[in-house]
């Protein structure tokens, strides 16, 4: 992925960071927000390639999805893309 597209995620994160930067709990409300309308592969590319560029409120908030996320499958047998995430 291009650098240019992880400047324009911090742009993006910084800029919801901006607008919620009065609610009572900014960085929760941004992580909430990031989480619920990005997608696994833009969240991936901040974290991965443009957390220095972030404000302390954006990047309170990946540091608060990164505490939060669930590893990834370690292989097919757990993947729950594959065999579906019901236990039961």
């Amino acid at each position: 992925m291009s650098g240019q597209t992880a400047e324009k995620l911090a742009y993006m994160a910084n800029q919801i960071a901006r607008n919620m930067a009065l609610d009572e709990a900014p960085v929760a409300s941004v992580a909430d927000h990031i989480v619920a309308f990005w997608t696994p592969v833009m969240i991936d590319m901040l974290i991965a390639e443009g957390q220095s560029a972030l404000d302390p409120i954006a990047a309170g908030a990946i540091r608060r999805i990164v505490e939060g996320r669930i590893p990834p499958p370690q292989n097919r047998a757990t993947d729950p893309q594959v065999h579906g995430s019901d236990a039961g």
